[in-house]
């Protein structure tokens, strides 16, 4: 009788969690490039929105790479038989993804051809909606890639177009840059909002691989020698009247590491050559005392970083603490949730996904 009491107290405690959490609203966004059958070793319950990413735009047509990834599309889009409120969504673009976009979103025509075949794909996959991961329209983003200073207007019209053609059934988002050029000079955020369900605040990589002086990549908060940050981002968007429950701030599931850093304030704000970026599931092993790392976290601005003098090696991520400060931020702010790039670098248990859910349903 105590094991029937005790197990009614375990499912009414665990129905009351997930009431909390659907009911405070929070978004928990997840991209990810993997493939259909592994996503299902994450904790995908913990997720409200799935991007899969990245789609093809071939000629102006929404469409797969190829077999492989319209398979791993149709086993991520049947996770929704499991999980009934969650939502899958594609991307197109990404860094490098974007390089004809100045010139095939120009058009008109192009563009109503791409949200017809846009929607025309929705139907046929039983997908829930598109992120725009364009980088960047109208400054300069992958080297080479043409930029030109009529992409801000060729962006709200294709907005304007997409939505036109989706009706209000399915999401319309883009993936934003979460630095002050982007914010000042991308897109017309005034024209663009109306027509979006949410954006995608990219603030991680605000020190990028091109940086020649270390720095936090995903920081919370600005200091002194680094302006660029999250909270600078959304306090400039809340300036330009962008409403709060639109924004999804960015985390980060990997690390940046410089190598040839020099022993001076552990390594931070110190010239230094970009080495590789490192998925949170491999800093366990990578980030350990015998190797020579130490780890730090910058209270200003919420954010770990690891140096290793030895090596002359310096890391910057994000990890449980930055992530539970960006939780609470959300909230305070009260802003639409946490997206992350991306799921297939977590952990598959107890990972970075814990930590965003657990940090969102904290009161």
């Amino acid at each position: 009788m105590k094991s029937y009491h005790l197990f009614a107290m375990l499912i009414l405690c665990l129905g009351s969690t997930f009431t909390t959490f659907a009911q405070n609203n929070h978004k928990i966004i997840a991209y990810y490039t993997g493939i259909g059958d592994k996503i299902q070793e994450y904790p995908v319950e913990k997720l409200t929105h799935i991007i899969y990413s990245f789609l093809n735009i071939k000629e102006d047509t929404l469409t797969v790479v190829n077999e492989k990834q319209e398979q791993s599309l149709k086993q991520i889009v049947n996770l929704k038989e499991k999980y009934p409120n969650l939502k899958i969504m594609v991307s197109i673009g990404g860094w490098g993804g974007c390089a004809h976009c100045s010139d095939l979103f120009a058009s008109d025509a192009h563009r109503q051809t791409f949200a017809k075949t846009t929607v025309a794909f929705f139907k046929k996959y039983n997908v829930d909606g598109l992120d725009l991961d364009w980088e960047y329209p109208t400054i300069e983003g992958y080297p080479g890639h043409k930029f030109m200073k009529e992409d801000k207007n060729n962006f709200t019209a294709l907005v304007k177009t997409l939505r036109k053609e989706m009706g209000e059934k399915y999401i319309l988002t883009f993936a934003a840059g979460g630095f002050e050029k982007f914010l000042e000079e991308s897109v017309d955020w005034k024209a663009i909002m109306p027509h979006l369900d949410f954006v995608n605040l990219m603030t991680y990589d605000l020190t990028n691989g091109y940086s020649t002086v270390t720095g936090h990549h995903s920081p919370l908060h600005s200091a002194e020698k680094q302006k660029e940050s999250t909270s600078n981002c959304v306090n400039w968007l809340l300036k330009h009247k962008v409403p709060a429950q639109k924004m999804i701030i960015g985390a980060a599931f990997y690390a940046r590491i410089w190598d040839n850093v020099p022993d001076t304030n552990n390594g931070l704000y110190q010239k230094g050559t970009f080495k590789l970026g490192l998925a949170f599931r491999s800093f366990a092993n990578y980030f350990t005392q015998e190797k020579g790392f130490k780890y730090y976290f910058d209270e200003q601005t919420q954010a770990p970083y690891q140096y290793n003098s030895k090596e002359k090696l310096f890391a910057t991520y994000d990890d449980e603490r930055s992530i539970a400060a960006k939780a609470k931020f959300v909230k305070d702010k009260k802003l639409g949730g946490i997206m992350f790039w991306e799921l297939g670098e977590d952990k598959e248990q107890g990972g970075l996904v814990d930590a965003i859910f657990n940090g969102l349903m904290t009161k």
